[in-house]
């Protein structure tokens, strides 16, 4: 399968991206994939390729560009438990310089930077994330209703700007929640606001899970977690560009 590091002039200069697709010579629809917070990494590299394997273009920026290229601070293989409060103090700096204002200028750049792909169909596009950059995803479905049909944000804090974001998004919209980050409470309050809102949505929390349950490289880790984030998102992008 085909892989590409790229350079995506953005506002505040060039941001590193990882790419993968399938390996043939026609068009396919395109998906912009927010990382969390640790970014990119062999991890994140690995669920693009896969994926790209079910007929998709994946692109996934370097979210702390401004600061380097990823990885922006030194990781482990695994990130356990024991190293996870020293790389968060390396990061949180950064993720609280990612203000409202740049994930939007650089959805900007991402969104118009995959859909001139060559190897990328035209129509709208599909935007995922993790952690933080499921809020990401949200923001950037909110602020380009007419280029974005779907979202997926899984254990990521997505209602962190409050229900006015929601009214903006007309993507079909699901959201994988970990047990450990919300109450059934909680999930009832978000799902009232997203209807509310009119957004077409399914938002579940995926049980036994607790925060950051995708990634294999963490202790956070979980295996049905991951395979439910297949049996969810595969079928929402199928209905929403497989017919491009």
């Amino acid at each position: 399968m085909p892989t590409m590091t790229l350079r995506i002039p953005t506002a505040d200069g060039r941001a590193d991206a990882f790419a993968a697709f399938p390996d043939r010579g026609e068009q396919h629809p395109g998906v912009l994939m927010y990382a969390d917070g640790f970014g990119i990494r062999p991890v994140l590299r690995e669920m693009a390729r896969e994926l790209a394997g079910h007929g998709y273009y994946v692109l996934v920026p370097n979210l702390f560009h401004r600061h380097g290229p990823a990885p922006v601070v030194e990781l482990p293989e695994h990130i356990g438990e024991e190293a996870r409060p020293a790389i968060l103090a390396r990061l949180m700096p950064l993720i609280e310089a990612h203000t409202t204002e740049r994930v939007l200028s650089d959805a900007d750049a991402y969104l118009g930077f995959l859909t001139t792909r060559p190897e990328v169909s035209a129509g709208p596009v599909a935007v995922t994330g993790y952690c933080m950059g499921g809020l990401y995803a949200m923001r950037t479905a909110a602020a380009h209703p007419d280029q974005v049909a779907a979202v997926a944000a899984f254990h990521g804090p997505v209602g962190a700007d409050g229900p006015d974001l929601f009214s903006g998004i007309t993507a079909q919209v699901h959201l994988g929640h970990a047990e450990g980050d919300l109450t059934p409470e909680a999930l009832d309050e978000l799902n009232q606001a997203l209807d509310a809102a009119g957004v077409s949505h399914t938002s579940e929390i995926y049980p036994g899970t607790v925060h950051g349950f995708t990634m294999s490289d963490t202790d956070a880790f979980s295996a049905s977690g991951l395979e439910r984030h297949w049996e969810r998102l595969l079928p929402l992008l199928d209905r929403t560009l497989a017919d491009r």
